[in-house]
């Protein structure tokens, strides 16, 4: 038998729960019709469903057809609900969409209709109200081909030749038999190339048992795998006030005692026990178990879970496409501090995650988001049922949103005592409609993966607010190009600090655009009327379609700001003396019209948000201190190089900058932290060519160069960049030069590469063409192999050591060594490869006195 969940949706007051009823009653899973007026329909389950006629909640039932076992989700259908609509249409099989005969396609139906196509969900179509309607199936049809698509066909009749056009393979049957075979239909229907449509009177019954007897043969089940999977819908409360997870196994077997990993909202990850199943049908329920893939159940002793989770082999979470415009305030009564409602508002927002609430600390306010006024009387009454408080909710205020119009990096830097963390960000500005996309596109040479996926972890749990009015970002890609850690003193929280402020030093450096939200309507109006609806909406800044013929009525379609529509339907049941009807949508985001006396209202200071700072902390003197926004590139340790002058051909170019400190603020550091400095008694050489000599003297004793190789590679361009396509050839390319240059100096050279997060790497020494290359073991990292072998030989050799690292230049000064930056060794590299130059007589001029920008052999000869 298949196992499907079917979904049934439609606009309010279409009739839908009274079609559900009927299905109910139908298949035997009632004895006895219910109706929405009598306040004793099986799925209005909740007092305040029966009191005021509509559904609020989705709820669940079960019943079997000839070939199918089916979970029949009933769905809200006012629009102020339409969010709980679409977390049930986010596991449904299929869907049936009920239209109004008396009023056809509304314009929460399209709302619908276009949720189904984003989720991918076929759909049969049952036009309801069909004893009460003055217009004929024909004109319905006309009506839904033109709003749906061309695939709706009628299947009250014997109309092949509409179907045939829905496939091929549908023609060719029609073609060779007259007929189209009921796999052929089911198969068109689940790839959503048909939309059978059937008609009828749900009250009378009328209709309803071709619609289940389609349901019935034009199905398909689906495959699924048998890995436990699993896609959470809903939360909810039983009357006991347990929590319940509402969720669809689209995988496997959940079983009672099962063990499910569930990472919550927080990132945090958790291990809990199915304590109870219960299989819901109305308002009672039987326990199971064990649960199979392609049913519904309610989950008890989970308490990290949300709506829109996936769980098991489920892939990722599925963000919603509906959110709300606007946002109000909760005033608790005055024997009620703000901070005890607070936490009994969460338990709401759990089952509803659209509420958003919102604690202001400055103000000690609660805000909420909300879709309209009809929701908002429905929180009152359910702060009032479960937790006895009689709460205000003020008018609503928009929800503005913030984008940039261009490019621009953002720069944070978190390095308190033992701390670091420096992170560089790419914002980039998208498409209307995208919201916040996260990337990277930093190589692993300049910030190891672990890390660069903890910094994109970090980015997703935060929501980023725009610096006009506080508004949330959207539209915009973050790319994560650079980063920095140090192995020792990096924690995960520092590249958290790090990354939130990139965002925000970047928004202050960028052009910021408000949004405002627009909504998409259909007004129909006596004819007489059109001349000052349209007026109307020109003066809203609105756009429309041509007038259109709607019986009686002429119709408008178009779009326009929610600030100018909120109250526009009070409007219009005034001058058209309750003739007109207007019906909105949320359609999206567009610049602000008034930005200016937005922004100006708003008061909002973006510095002054410590919760979102967009200041910088550096280390000096052994304590952090801060660093203002727009100072900080001036302090930064990394150079992405996205600020140069540069021709369009030429990438953006990666290089590390000296920590310069100075050489007393060193000595104090190190005589604080770690005592008395260890003096050489002995200078290492210097190559300098202003006092150039053909005759090089013999250093004192022996000399040893320890050289942090990818700290040099990702220092140089040429071999950056080299480095950015095969790390392998760039690692080879810097041995070949150091070779040359070991040569002619005579020193004692070792190149270390840090292997310390190489599984199972057991480290590597060699000798290649005279200098010894290291690979560490794992976990040891290249700079504590070097700061080791520099305190072991440091005593009895001249050492200096090779590294743009500030951190292990203090260890280097305190163990007594020697010390050179990346790009200051780079200089004295071209000068002694200029000096082999002359000597051998053999190479281009054109690489005299360069540095090192050109690729260099073993020979020492251009490639």
């Amino acid at each position: 038998m298949k196992k499907l969940v079917i979904g049934i949706l439609a606009h309010v007051d279409a009739g839908k729960t009274t079609l559900s009823e009927g299905m109910l009653y139908l298949t035997g899973q009632i004895k006895k019709l219910g109706r929405v007026d009598h306040r004793n329909a099986f799925l209005d389950t909740h007092e305040l469903e029966r009191e005021r006629g509509i559904t609020i909640f989705s709820k669940q039932a079960l019943f079997e057809t000839e070939s199918c076992s089916v979970t029949l989700l009933d769905t809200p259908g006012h629009a102020d609900f339409s969010a709980e609509a679409e977390r049930a249409v986010q596991v449904l099989d299929y869907a049936v969409m009920v239209i109004s005969g008396t009023d056809g396609i509304q314009a929460h139906t399209e709302t619908l209709w276009r949720l189904l196509g984003r989720y991918n969900v076929p759909a049969f179509i049952f036009v309801t109200k069909m004893d009460v309607s003055s217009r004929d199936k024909d004109g319905l049809m006309d009506e839904l081909r033109s709003r749906f698509g061309g695939q709706c066909v009628d299947f009250t009749g014997s109309d092949w030749e509409e179907l045939a056009l829905c496939g091929d393979e549908a023609l060719e049957e029609y073609s060779a038999a007259g007929a189209v075979t009921d796999g052929t239909i089911a198969r068109l229907t689940a790839q959503r190339a048909l939309f059978p449509c059937f008609f009828g009177s749900g009250l009378k019954l009328d209709g309803v048992d071709a619609l289940i007897d389609g349901v019935d043969r034009y199905t398909v089940q689906p495959d699924y795998p048998a890995a436990f999977a699993a896609r959470v819908f809903k939360i909810a409360r039983d009357e006991k006030g347990g929590r319940l997870t509402f969720l669809k196994i689209t995988g496997g077997v959940l079983r009672v005692r099962d063990t499910l990993r569930c990472i919550g909202r927080d990132g945090v990850e958790a291990e809990e026990k199915i304590s109870q199943l219960r299989l819901y049908s109305g308002a009672k329920y039987t326990a199971a178990e064990t649960v199979s893939a392609g049913a519904v159940c309610a989950a008890a002793g989970l308490t990290a879970t949300f709506p829109g989770q996936g769980l098991g082999a489920e892939a990722g979470d599925v963000i919603p496409v509906l959110e709300p415009v606007l946002r109000y305030r909760i005033l608790p009564p005055a024997d009620c501090d703000p901070l005890t409602l607070l936490p009994k508002l969460r338990q709401l927002e759990e089952e509803d995650p659209l509420l958003r609430i919102v604690w202001d600390a400055r103000s000690r306010e609660i805000g909420v988001q909300l879709m309209g006024t009809v929701q908002t009387e429905i929180l009152r009454r359910l702060v009032k049922e479960r937790f006895d408080l009689d709460v205000t909710v003020d008018a609503g205020r928009i929800l503005y949103r913030e984008t940039i119009a261009a490019p621009v990096e953002g720069v944070g830097h978190f390095e308190p005592l033992r701390h670091y963390a420096e992170v560089h960000l790419l914002l980039t500005p998208l498409p209307g409609g995208s919201g916040v996309q996260l990337a990277a596109d930093c190589p692993e040479g300049v910030l190891d993966r672990s890390w660069q996926r903890l910094i994109l972890t970090h980015l997703a749990e935060k929501q980023h607010r725009g610096v006009l009015t506080g508004a949330p970002l959207t539209d915009v890609r973050i790319t994560l190009i650079a980063g920095r850690a140090h192995p020792k003193h990096t924690e995960g929280g520092d590249f958290r600090e790090a990354a939130c402020r990139a965002v925000r030093q970047g928004l202050m450096r960028a052009e910021s655009l408000l949004l405002e939200p627009w909504y998409a309507f259909r007004l129909e109006v006596p004819p007489a009327e059109l001349g000052r609806a349209i007026s109307d909406i020109r003066a809203m800044n609105g756009t429309f379609s041509s007038p259109e013929d709607a019986g009686e009525l002429t119709a408008l379609s178009g779009r326009a700001p929610v600030a100018a529509l909120r109250d526009y339907a009070a409007a219009v049941a005034a001058y058209t003396h309750g003739r007109g009807k207007f019906f909105c949508r949320p359609d999206g985001y567009e610049v602000c019209a008034d930005a200016a006396a937005v922004v100006g209202a708003a008061n909002y200071a973006p510095e002054a948000d410590l919760e979102n700072t967009p200041d910088s902390v550096f280390c000096a003197h052994g304590a952090g201190f801060p660093v203002k926004w727009d100072r900080v590139r001036e302090y930064m340790h990394l150079d992405t190089g996205l600020d140069r002058d540069r021709t369009a051909a030429e990438p953006p170019l990666l290089r590390a900058r000296s920590l310069d400190i100075d050489e007393k603020e060193l000595e104090a550091i190190m005589d604080r932290e770690f005592g008395p400095i260890r003096r050489p008694m002995y200078s290492a050489r210097q190559y300098n060519a202003a006092a150039e000599s053909a005759e090089r003297q013999a250093p004192a004793k022996k000399e040893y160069l320890l050289v942090d190789g990818y700290n040099v590679i990702f220092a140089w361009p040429s071999l950056s960049i080299i480095a950015q396509d095969n790390l392998d050839l760039a690692r080879r390319q810097l041995a070949d030069i150091l070779a040359n240059y070991r040569g002619y100096t005579k020193c004692e050279l070792v190149l270390v590469f840090d292997a310390y997060r190489v599984p199972g790497g057991e480290g590597s020494r060699e000798d290649y063409h005279g200098i010894h290359v290291a690979y560490t073991k794992m976990g040891e990292t290249g700079d504590a192999y070097i700061e080791k072998l520099a305190d072991d030989i440091g005593k009895n050799y001249a050492v200096r050591a090779v590294t743009s690292d500030a951190l292990v230049q203090l260890s280097a000064f305190r163990s007594g060594i020697l010390r050179t930056g990346a790009r200051e060794f780079e200089n004295e590299v071209a000068w002694v490869l200029a000096r082999i130059d002359e000597a051998l007589g053999q190479l281009d001029g054109s690489m005299r006195g360069e540095k090192i920008g050109d690729k260099v052999n073993f020979n020492g000869k251009q490639q």
